[in-house]
This record gives structure tokens, C-alpha cells and sequence, in this order.
């Protein structure tokens, strides 16, 4: 079955540096502190985590004016975090197929994914798409047409700088 989602894949940048570096006991409690950060992001604005990938999330919801929310304030917890990494994300918009009930495929999942491996440390790549769907709630740098690897043609790309959601769509997604 085709449906509508917003995904956004996050990752935790230089972990396995990190890891190799500080030893595991250390990679064990970095990795701790953002998923306990991410849990509690998804959580306030009703959205969920489609799935853990070892050092990052793929986040999954139907309202991307609550991913784009979400990821933005992710992004703004982890910099707050005592000894965190930087984080680094991609969001996308569009139909996929439901799979075995709980996974998502198609072309949607898998450019944000390759967004999320192309953006620098604590940066947030969108494809344009999401711009046109959410106006003036999110702000934007455009960064033009970029080649993504699987994709035959170069994909409209932008830097997601702030969200804005209106305080009504907020508080209701808390309750």
C-alpha cells in the first residue's frame, strides 16, 4: 500500500572515530544521551521513530510540519548536550510503499537517507519539496540541483535553517 509520510534520517557524525578513540564504555554513553534527546523530541511533537540504525534514527511521521519541528529542535538540543556530537540529518516528503507492516520503501526513504549522509555536521538537508508543501513555517537556504547517489538526475536541495509552526499546531500536538 503507497502512502503519504515526511521521513528524516539522523545520525550521529564521526561516532565511529569517536568510538575508537574514546573506547566503547564512552561511545555507549554518547549514543545513550542523544537517543534519550531524540526520544523525548519525537515524543513532544507527536511523531515517532521508525527505526534505530546503530548510531542514528529514522524518523517517521504524517505531519511534516512536525518532522521539520522536530528535527530543528533536535538539532538544537544536541548542541546543548555536554559532550555530544554533532548531528547531521536529511528530510523528504512523498508517497512509499508500507512493508511487512512497520518499514517504509521507495525513493522518499532513500533520498533522505543519502541527504542525511551529504549534510556537514549539524546541518539539515531537505529536498525542495518540503518548501513548497510548508511555506513560510520553514526557513530556508536554497542550495540548488546536487547529484545524489542512486538518483538519475540531480535533486532540488535546500539547508533547513528554523521551523516555524504556528503555537495552535503545536499545543495540540501535545495533547
Amino acid at each position: 500500500m503507497r502512502v503519504e509520510r515526511a521521513f528524516a534520517f539522523v545520525d550521529l557524525s564521526g561516532f565511529t572515530g569517536f568510538t575508537h578513540r574514546n573506547g566503547d564504555e564512552s561511545a555507549r554513553q554518547v549514543l545513550t544521551g542523544f537517543r534519550t534527546v531524540l526520544r523525548s523530541v519525537v515524543d513532544h511533537h507527536g511523531i515517532r521513530v521508525g527505526k534505530w540504525l546503530g548510531d542514528g534514527a529514522m524518523i517517521v511521521s504524517v505531519d511534516l510540519a512536525a518532522l521539520v519541528s522536530a528535527v530543528v529542535e533536535l538539532h538544537a538540543r544536541m548542541r546543548e548536550v555536554s559532550g555530544a556530537l554533532p548531528i547531521r540529518s536529511g528530510v523528504t516528503v512523498g508517497k512509499v510503499i508500507v512493508f511487512e507492516g512497520d518499514d517504509y520503501i521507495g525513493s522518499t526513504v532513500n533520498l533522505a537517507a543519502r541527504l542525511c549522509d551529504q549534510a556537514a555536521d549539524d546541518e539539515i538537508l531537505a529536498h525542495a519539496a518540503i518548501v513548497e508543501r510548508m511555506g513560510d513555517q520553514v526557513v530556508a537556504e536554497p542550495l540548488g540541483r546536487r547529484v545524489i547517489r542512486g538518483f538519475d538526475e540531480p535533486v532540488d536541495i535546500v539547508r533547513v535553517v528554523a521551523c516555524r509552526v504556528p503555537e495552535s499546531e503545536a499545543v495540540a500536538r501535545q495533547r
